[in-house]
């Protein structure tokens, strides 16, 4: 930690933003001062009626609010929101009009495209009523296997437009990965693309798509084409059609909007699924948008026309808080493709070209630009870049600091954390706070975050887990398919009664910032002391010899020991020189109890599609234990790696 900001706000962009209008705006309202940031975020904790009204009035939310802000307030789950309130999501993201772009696209094979306000309304119409003459009806489910496309925003703008609940994932999924997923909850209607490019090459669906299509057994199937096979693969599936077919018969009118609960459910989020068959997370459309809406416009400063991107699938949760920009007035920037290719610069390029405001990406990719010996900073204009945004998984202290040294000098970095599970983030970004090596800046306007021990004792300067300790409106519904909420219970609610606990290992820093020092159930407890495997990774990635590194408990001798996989540079072995420098930096850098007992190099490492390692697995593995629900992984060969390895029977 240091005390010498890598960034500072300006004050007079400050002046302007989004945040301090509403610091005004709330002000005003309460008669309290709330320009001090922390003050702001104290009072939206202290008094949550007042804080979360305000956001809905300062946002202009479309729709009825109601008498009541929060029913049961205290009980977690239970707390009702606007429980009288009456809206539609899709109305909340449809309020521009014009010629302006709302989504430009850009996907690996040069294609490039853009669809303007109008063009996207009249899009969305014509699904609209297309879904209705197939039946579809409010609390019906609509599952999408589609790259992440202006076609895929709008049907499930459509989607939520009738009160039909939305669930999608990435075409990269196998037969099994996307059954285990859509079979739970049973869709009226599949939409899928016609195939993908990623990496220099075209990927085929149709064989896999037939299968899914007759398991899942919808009242149609929608082929998208990216790939301009779509009457191909359309006439290959039993009940397909193609978007043009779908849609033939309708002419765009204006979009009718039902208005519905508060908690009306929106999306079907799903689990990583790598500990057995994922869960179904269902969110509501009233939390879900009042939780976008603050963290875009607020944590965020976006403004209208301003250009936003993040580099998603439609398999993370990622792609369904990108989309909800389109309720601040933002055009959204798509891209379908791999970011490396043909090299680190492919989103560089767009982000200069396309002159975004915002740019979204996840730590690794940061790091991966690192070690390639790439410097945007010095290559590309990104004059227009004020925010660049990092998730899913913690940005080392390193990656910070080459995000100012290699990227941009003086942009706001906003390391964010949260989840599926919330849909959204717990601990994110604050354009009026500076920017800490190495720290996450506050928690989110509204989110009672803290960091307790093993007693339930709230600490600061240790580690411990990371809680909420308030309702908030981003919880979720529950889980499809719980109708007494057991499994919801246990997945955040058992270890502390009436309390979320997210399953994150933090830290307060003394700026009242957070680290993440990585996931709580995949924590190391060599000795019985708690140790989060990020610390680690800080360590050892710095090196040049390490491209990216994995690290588990295993039971040995009646405790556990410390084991780190590394996967090496071209060229790098493992002797024991280098072995030795790794332990030397992990111990000066972290601590000797981070020092791993066995390292050990592996050609590979197992990762979510989303992009995230899998220690659990790997941790399964090395135990002789089945994974469950290999699906779930992009490249789920690499587990092999780690079975029976001599190394770590010593």
């Amino acid at each position: 930690m240091t005390d010498t900001p890598l960034w500072s706000p300006d004050q007079k962009r400050l002046d302007d933003s989004p945040w301090m209008a509403f610091a005004g705006f709330a002000g005003e309202r309460t008669g309290l001062s709330l320009a001090d940031p922390f003050a702001l975020q104290d009072w939206s904790v202290t008094d949550r009626e007042g804080f979360w009204s305000a956001l809905w009035d300062f946002c202009d939310v479309r729709g009825d609010k109601g008498e009541r802000i929060v029913e049961n307030g205290d009980a977690m789950p239970g707390a009702r929101f606007f429980p009288d309130a009456r809206l539609n999501f899709a109305e909340n993201l449809l309020t521009r009009t014009g010629s302006e772009p709302a989504i430009l696209f850009r996907a690996e094979d040069k294609i490039s495209r853009q669809m303007s306000w109008d063009e996207l309304s009249a899009l969305v119409s014509r699904l609209q009523q297309a879904f209705r003459a197939h039946g579809v009806e409010k609390g019906d489910r609509i599952a999408a296997m589609m790259p992440n496309m202006p076609e895929t925003i709008a049907c499930m703008l459509a989607a939520a437009s009738i009160g039909a609940i939305w669930s999608s994932c990435s075409p990269d999924f196998g037969v099994k990965g996307v059954l285990d997923r859509f079979g739970q909850i049973e869709p009226k209607l599949f939409i899928s693309c016609d195939g993908y490019w990623y990496n220099g090459k075209r990927q085929e669906v149709a064989d896999k798509l037939i299968e899914i299509a007759a398991a899942l057994k919808p009242a149609a199937t929608v082929i998208v084409p990216l790939l301009d096979d779509g009457e191909a693969v359309a006439s290959a599936v039993d009940g397909a059609v193609t978007l043009a077919g779908f849609i033939a018969a309708f002419p765009a009118t204006a979009v009718s909007f039902e208005p519905l609960p508060f908690a009306h459910p929106l999306y079907i989020l799903f689990s990583s699924g790598t500990t057995g068959v994922p869960k179904c997370i269902v969110h509501s459309a009233g939390g879900t948008l009042l939780q976008h809406l603050k963290e875009h416009r607020l944590h965020c400063g976006v403004t209208p026309g301003e250009r936003l991107f993040y580099f998603t699938t439609c398999g993370w949760m990622m792609w369904n808080w990108l989309v909800s920009g389109l309720a601040a007035g933002a055009t959204l920037c798509l891209f379908d493709g791999s970011p490396f290719a043909p090299d680190g610069n492919v989103l560089f390029d767009y982000a200069a070209q396309e002159q975004f405001a915002v740019l979204g990406t996840s730590a690794k990719f940061i790091d991966a630009v690192r070690k390639a010996g790439l410097e945007p900073a010095k290559t590309h204009d990104l004059s227009s870049l004020r925010l660049l945004t990092s998730t899913g998984s913690p940005l080392s202290p390193e990656g910070f600091s080459f995000v100012y040294e290699g990227i941009k000098p003086d942009v706001h970095l906003a390391s964010i954390s949260g989840g599926t599970d919330i849909v959204s983030c717990f601990v994110l970004g604050n354009p009026a706070l500076p920017v800490y090596r190495g720290e996450i800046q506050c928690p989110g306007l509204g989110m009672a975050v803290d960091v307790w021990d093993d007693n339930g004792k709230s600490i600061t300067g240790e580690k411990g887990e990371l809680v909420c300790t308030k309702p908030f409106p981003a919880m979720p519904i529950g889980f499809w398919n719980d109708p007494e909420g057991v499994k919801y219970h246990a997945a955040y609610f058992s270890r502390f009664d009436n309390v979320w606990t997210h399953g994150d290992f933090a830290e307060w820093t003394p700026h009242r910032g957070i680290v993440i020092h990585g996931r709580s159930d995949a924590t190391l407890n060599p000795g019985g002391v708690r140790i989060g495997t990020a610390e680690i990774y800080n360590q050892v990635e710095q090196m040049d010899e390490v491209l990216e590194a994995i690290c588990i408990g295993q039971d040995w001798d009646d405790d556990v020991r410390v084991v780190l996989f590394v996967r090496l540079a071209d060229g790098v072995a493992l002797d024991e020189d280098l072995q030795a420098r790794i332990r030397t930096k992990i111990r000066t850098g972290a601590s000797p109890r981070h020092v791993p007992a066995r390292i050990i190099a592996v050609s590979d490492i197992p990762r979510t599609k989303s992009g995230k390692i899998v220690e659990l697995a790997v941790r399964d593995v090395v135990h002789g234990r089945p994974v469950k629900n290999q699906e779930a992984l992009a490249n789920p060969e690499a587990l092999a790696l780690f079975a029976d390895l001599e190394e770590l029977k010593l």
